[in-house]
């Protein structure tokens, strides 16, 4: 797929590439420089419909094909995305911002869940026990649901839908993606791979669209699962809706991620790793560090260092060698992320490094900042519970770690937490006590492996079952319990 300024039949249906029957057009630029890159008619309802009948047509063949089959369609499409890691990361950073390395690192770890998936059918085995009664036994199956879907992100276009689609269509189900309408050209070259695999028409479908193709995809009854990444107020109108329709629903929300630094910590890892995690991204990641809590003399000196390490932060078009930092997604972001960082200001927090107005040579119409960082940010500051999704961390100060666990509790957000020690003793406390699902000790971005689930917490989390590892199979999958009797009568016979 040549990324042109042209308008693109951006969904796969049955099969077949087609244009949004919709009256909306989306032009999608890159952020670095505003340049158009293509136009994207997106679906409406009637699309959307035609997806999910697909998909339901294409089911009970799908499901009847031996999962030892189906895994033969991973490996092929593993090795596709393999051959064109740096292809599809350029995509990524032309229509996201990130620099190259971000995107093919991001895509790494999307093809880690392609990988976990071709063990399914190992993973996918149910469990048995005979006698459970005399001359009863029992014995638990799994049996995929039907047609799925995921409404995924802007900020991990070429990772997130991959916590899904492998485990859906492993299992057994028919898979319906809607990526965000900002970034669809990264999941477009995806499925022209997926196409290249040679998957039964109707197994995987694309719908590029709006609001329009995720309600018709809540609402219709023969969707029987829904996986959602985004904003916590989007994440709880989905799972309701869902629920509503009577739909299985994992959705992950907002975050607003801590990380606590004792003054025992190697600062100068700690240092590099909470930079990275912070700033890295543009600080567009579910999982970045937004909130650093010092405790003791940590207070000055990773104060200093991190304010040191963050100014020498190359920003810049993420296509360029040795940029460190791209822009945000939007013109909109950037302006939304600098009226918080005035809101900070103005709520009594000092500015050591002020990231607003920045001025990147070339490319002055880009939607950049560069990396911020606010002091001493006051207990009922809105920007204590605030997701910026952007390049700005805050800085608090606790007297120990009774005061800082506090601090987290009161978020009510729980995606990930974080602390950096040399104290095992520290560290087994924090990760017993931290009320977060991912906990890093000593790690700034606590991103679970593709065999362990994603498991965030509170508001930042709602449903049962996490994406990837063990809790994808569960929540693809109906378990069946079946209790057979035979009588001595009839295997008498034989």
């Amino acid at each position: 797929m040549a990324v042109t300024a042209a308008t693109l039949e951006a969904n796969f249906i049955n099969g077949k590439w087609i244009p949004g029957s919709s009256q909306t057009v989306v032009d999608i630029v890159n952020p670095a420089n505003q340049q158009s890159l293509a136009q994207v008619s997106l679906a409406d309802e009637a699309d959307t419909a035609r997806a999910i009948e697909a998909a339901a047509s294409a089911f009970p063949a799908w499901r009847m094909t031996p999962p030892q089959d189906r895994i033969q369609y991973m490996f092929r499409f593993r090795e596709l995305l393999l051959e064109h890691v740096d292809e599809i990361a350029r995509v990524t950073t032309k229509e996201n911002g990130k620099t190259v390395a971000e995107a093919r690192a991001e895509l790494q770890r999307g093809i880690e869940n392609v990988e976990v998936s071709c063990g399914m059918p190992t993973m996918m085995q149910g469990y048995n026990l005979e006698d459970v009664a005399r001359g009863v036994d029992e014995m638990m199956i799994r049996q995929p649901l039907g047609v799925v879907a995921a409404i995924t992100p802007f900020n991990f276009p070429g990772m997130i839908p991959f916590w899904f689609m492998p485990y859906a269509i492993a299992t057994g189900n028919t898979f319906i993606l809607k990526p965000s309408e900002r970034v669809p050209l990264t999941m477009m070259r995806v499925f022209e791979l997926l196409e290249q695999v040679g998957l039964p028409k109707g197994v995987v479908n694309l719908v590029n669209g709006g609001k329009a193709v995720v309600d018709a995809l809540l609402d219709h009854p023969k969707v029987r699962a829904i996986s959602f990444v985004g904003s916590t107020p989007i994440a709880k109108y989905v799972y309701a809706r869902a629920a509503a329709s009577g739909k299985r629903a994992q959705c992950q929300g907002g975050a607003k991620n801590h990380v606590v630094v004792l003054p025992d910590a190697d600062m100068k890892m700690a240092t590099q790793i909470i930079s990275d995690s912070a700033f890295g991204c543009a600080g567009q990641r579910c999982l970045a560090v937004s909130v650093a809590v010092t405790i003791g003399e940590a207070q000055k000196t990773f104060r200093d260092s991190i304010t040191e390490a963050a100014a020498s932060l190359r920003v810049g078009d993420g296509l360029e060698e040795g940029v460190q930092m791209g822009p945000v997604i939007t013109a909109q972001s950037k302006s939304r992320i600098e009226s918080l960082i005035g809101v900070g200001e103005k709520g009594g927090a000092k500015i050591l490094l002020d990231g607003r107005n920045a001025h990147i040579p070339k490319h002055e119409s880009g939607s950049f900042l560069k990396p911020t960082i606010l002091d001493a940010v006051p207990a009922s500051s809105e920007l204590t519970d605030t997701e910026i999704f952007g390049p700005v961390l805050s800085l608090v100060h606790a007297k120990d770690m009774n005061e800082a666990l506090a601090f987290l509790e009161r978020s009510p957000y729980g995606n990930q937490a974080s602390l950096f020690t040399s104290s095992g003793a520290a560290a087994r406390r924090f990760r017993y006590e931290a009320p977060a699902g991912n906990i890093g000790i000593n790690i700034g971005v606590a991103a679970p492996m593709a065999y362990f689930p994603f498991t965030g917490w509170k508001g930042s989390f709602f449903g049962d079952m996490h994406a990837q590892g063990r809790d994808a199979i569960e929540f693809y999958t109906d378990k069946k319990v079946v209790i057979e009797r035979w009588g001595e009568e009839h295997s008498r016979k034989f």
